[in-house]
């Protein structure tokens, strides 16, 4: 038996007894990078972590590059560590995918919200309707501004002709502002919106997010002015 085992399976038994909220931010850490580092004090290394990135979230968002820096932190944690915001968002994205039907602004905000977990670029992504309003596929148009090259209408416009849209719900992210459209949004909606009604696809909604915020154009009213 190790010099830390001990520790470890109280700490283990802690956590199936009390849970993870019953924990410091320390021990937390330092129980998850038990898996990763067998034979090392996870609680030195997790420590480390902390006061280099600042907090659990900044922890877990940050590049693997950056956490392989960390003292103690070799490929296996940093590979564990960056897997657990993945899962969480490939299981947010599971459940959102549960909402077949798109009805009303918030069921557009709870099946996107969970594309745009741990993004720190801004993300543009097109949901495609058919007649009845179900989803036929949620498709990313690309990365930076909203109306940059990447994101441009006329890719939008294919795309939803392409799959037989009838309506499509455009969303997007500000990963560092507030979830109100910028003069730059309400110019895209509005050139979008008349792009897609030339070849009859209704713009149901442009979803603005930021973190788990989101704002619909389509309940502010602004939709109705976009026809030139």
């Amino acid at each position: 038996m190790g010099v830390h085992d001990g520790h470890r399976d109280r700490l283990r038994q802690s956590y199936l007894e009390h849970g993870l909220m019953s924990m410091n931010d320390i021990n937390a850490l330092e129980l998850l990078l038990f898996y990763a580092i067998p034979r090392r004090d996870t609680n030195e290394i997790a420590h480390h972590l902390l006061e280099r990135f600042g907090s659990l979230d900044a922890v877990f968002t940050a590049p693997v590059e950056e956490l392989r820096e960390v003292e103690g932190i070799g490929e296996n944690a940093a590979a564990l560590i960056t897997l657990i915001p993945d899962i969480m968002k490939k299981s947010r994205l599971s459940k959102s995918r549960e909402i077949r039907q798109i009805r009303s602004s918030e069921d557009a905000g709870a099946y996107l919200l969970p594309y745009f977990m741990n993004e720190k670029d801004e993300v543009v992504y097109l949901l495609c309707l058919d007649s009845k309003r179900a989803v036929i596929c949620c498709t990313e148009m690309g990365r930076g501004v909203v109306n940059s090259v990447d994101a441009s209408i006329r890719r939008i416009v294919e795309k939803a002709l392409k799959v037989r849209a009838c309506s499509v719900i455009i969303a997007h992210n500000h990963p560092d502002g507030i979830a109100l459209p910028s003069r730059e949004d309400d110019v895209f909606t509005r050139a979008l919106y008349n792009a897609l009604e030339t070849v009859g696809i209704r713009l149901e909604d442009h979803i603005i997010v930021a973190d788990e915020d989101y704002i619909s154009i389509a309940d502010t009213g602004m939709l109705h002015l976009c026809k030139y």
